[in-house]
């Protein structure tokens, strides 16, 4: 059993600027005998159709006077390697010499009186020690300690074992020694994005505008009326609105081999999509269906900032399987129907569609309609094409701003408007022409143009979960 015979994308928006029975001016025929019953109201066969609602929920908007948007973040604050490698001295030795080649590593943040544990992931082995030498000369792969142990039985792993992990537990020093030699500085990481202008623009002759047609139209705001070029502008104004989100979702900065189409006017910009999958976490292979399915993405963010709230924002079906899995966790009652959580009733409508559950966090789950529109994302799937949903944290998170010169509390998601004290380009609104009202020029047309400059900045991206099909 399936859902079969899916609707076909009725009344898509249409390029033409003239009236006609399919914009619905009027559906009178001179080569009809009688007068057609005609309903003189427009029928709303898909209700709301704007997609934009999840900026508004998660995110914020600032001003922002610049090309490029930069921040820093916080980097770990303690210090682990996974790519060691024991020198020459073999199984039993009391003490060697490791060298780090961790990819990405400028200088080793190891000092002699530091305390370490050493592990080799493939044999299940350990030794703890402290560090006597290190040799920190810069560079990636070229800094090196001597670590001596603190067992008697010494190096459990032959010479040249590769991959091992090491990290710092603390410090160890003698009576009336000197202290820690050196010391480590923060370390940030730098991100930037760069804002994209995003433009539309509607437009209709004077000659068009002083026609009435028969068919009352409304509009998502409630507005009514017979003039038909009202409802386009409408529609195009609430288009517009809906890729001011979609494009701070689906953007991606241009690379090399990009087309030739690719200016340096139009680099792109670095989307919440394009940003998580890069250095966020990412689901893959079908939804969660099951606790420990769930218990994995738990996990992950454990290791992550461990962000007390989280919100999913999900596509019918993902909804459908956390849904089930929170149902299945107290599922005693006839055919497997659960009433525990809503006090036994078996009176009570039985409601199973779950807003909010707790698991190691706070998780609140909201349909997006996004990825259900079928004009959209909705509809599309496979392995790595499709997403079903979007975990973000919520609450807001410390970095440094480069523009004020301190650090600043930031929404884990807002949106950076290009603005300054003569100019805000957050979403503007004019019109052009001789029509409408408009006094700007010999066009017997009104021309409503829409132009927003924005770009979208993710932080603390590894706390962020992408789910793909």
């Amino acid at each position: 059993m399936a859902v079969l015979a899916t609707p076909g994308f009725d009344l898509q928006p249409s390029a033409e600027q003239v009236a006609l029975a399919s914009n619905y001016i009027t559906n009178f025929d001179f080569l009809n005998q009688y007068l057609p019953d005609t309903y003189e109201k427009e029928f709303e066969r898909y209700g709301n159709r704007t997609v934009a609602s999840f900026l508004r929920l998660v995110g914020a908007e600032m001003p922002s006077n610049s090309d490029l948007i930069k921040w820093a973040e916080q980097g770990r604050l303690h210090t682990k390697y996974t790519a060691m490698t024991a020198g020459a001295n073999g199984a039993g030795s009391a003490n060697n010499v490791y060298t780090v080649n961790d990819a990405n590593v400028t200088g080793i943040a190891l000092r002699a009186g530091q305390t370490v544990m050493i592990v080799n992931p493939a044999a299940n082995q350990s030794v703890k020690g402290i560090i006597t030498d290190p040799i920190n000369t810069g560079g990636t792969g070229v800094g090196s300690v001597t670590v001596a142990y603190y067992p008697g039985t010494g190096q459990p792993w032959a010479a040249a074992t590769a991959n091992l992990t090491l990290f710092v537990y603390g410090s160890e020093f003698g009576k009336g020694t000197n202290g820690m030699v050196g010391s480590l500085e923060a370390e940030d990481i730098f991100f930037d994005n760069k804002p994209i202008i995003i433009k539309d623009k509607y437009a209709v002759s004077g000659s068009d505008m002083a026609q009435i047609g028969w068919v009352e139209i409304s509009t998502e705001n409630g507005g009514t009326g017979y003039l038909w070029y009202l409802k386009s502008e409408h529609e195009t104004r609430l288009r517009f609105e809906d890729y001011l989100e979609t494009a701070m979702l689906e953007a991606v900065p241009a690379t090399a081999g990009a087309g030739s189409g690719v200016s340096a006017a139009t680099q792109g910009s670095d989307g919440i999509f394009y940003v998580v999958e890069q250095r966020g976490n990412v689901w893959g292979g079908g939804n969660p269906q099951v606790l420990g399915d769930f218990d994995a993405v738990i996990q992950r963010l454990d290791k992550q900032g461990a962000i007390e709230e989280n919100v999913i924002f999900l596509n019918r079906q993902f909804g459908f399987d956390v849904d089930d899995m929170l149902a299945a966790q107290n599922s005693y009652g006839a055919g497997g129907t659960s009433y525990g959580l809503f006090d036994n009733d078996e009176e009570m409508a039985l409601n199973l569609g779950f807003s909010g559950f707790r698991r190691g966090y706070d998780f609140y789950k909201t349909d997006w309609k996004y990825l259900n529109d079928p004009t959209m994302r909705g509809g599309i799937t496979g392995a790595g094409v499709g997403i079903n949903g979007l975990l973000v944290p919520a609450g807001s998170t410390s970095v440094y701003d480069q523009i004020l010169g301190k650090n600043a509390k930031r929404p884990f998601l807002h949106v950076r408007y290009r603005a300054s004290e003569t100019e805000d380009r957050r979403y503007k609104t004019w019109i052009t022409g001789s029509a409408g009202g408009a006094r700007t020029s010999d066009l017997d047309a009104m021309e409503v143009n829409f132009l927003s400059e924005r770009a979208v900045c993710t932080l603390g991206a590894n706390n962020f979960f992408i789910f793909k099909d």
